[in-house]
C-alpha cells in the first residue's frame, strides 16, 4: 500500500517538477508583462471573433439576395415558359391559314453554294 502512495507521490511531484511547471518568484515586472500579454491576447481574440461575425453576417446577406434575385429569376423563366406556348400555339394557328405557307411555289427548294452563308443573316 505504501508502494502505491509513493507511485502516486511520484506521479505528483514530476507534473509540478515540469519545467514549465516550476515556481519561481515572479517580479513586478513579470506580472506587468503577464497582465499586458494577457490583454493584447484578450484584445486579439475579440478582434477575431468580431471579424468572423463580420464575414458570417456578409455571407449570409449575400445568400439572402442570392435568394431573392432566384425567385425573380424563377418567376422569369414562368412567364416566359408561358410566353413561348403562348407564340407556339398562336404560330400553328397562323401556319394553318397562311397563304405563303400553302402557296406551292414556296416548296421549290432554292439552291445555295455555302451551307454556312444560309444559315447567316443577310
Amino acid at each position: 500500500m505504501s508502494q502505491g502512495l509513493l507511485a502516486a507521490g511520484s506521479v505528483l511531484q514530476r507534473s509540478f517538477a515540469a519545467p514549465g511547471n516550476q515556481a519561481q518568484p515572479q517580479s513586478p515586472e513579470d506580472d506587468d508583462r503577464k497582465v499586458r500579454r494577457r490583454e493584447k491576447n484578450r484584445v486579439a481574440a475579440q478582434r477575431s471573433r468580431k471579424k468572423q461575425t463580420q464575414k458570417a453576417d456578409k455571407l449570409h446577406e449575400e445568400y439572402e439576395c442570392l435568394e431573392q434575385e432566384n425567385t425573380v429569376l424563377r418567376r422569369e423563366i414562368g412567364k416566359l415558359t408561358e410566353e413561348l406556348k403562348h407564340l407556339s400555339e398562336v404560330l400553328k394557328e397562323h401556319e394553318k391559314t397562311c397563304p405563303l405557307l400553302l402557296c406551292p411555289v414556296n416548296f421549290v427548294p432554292v439552291p445555295r453554294l455555302d451551307p454556312v452563308a444560309g444559315c447567316l443573316p443577310r
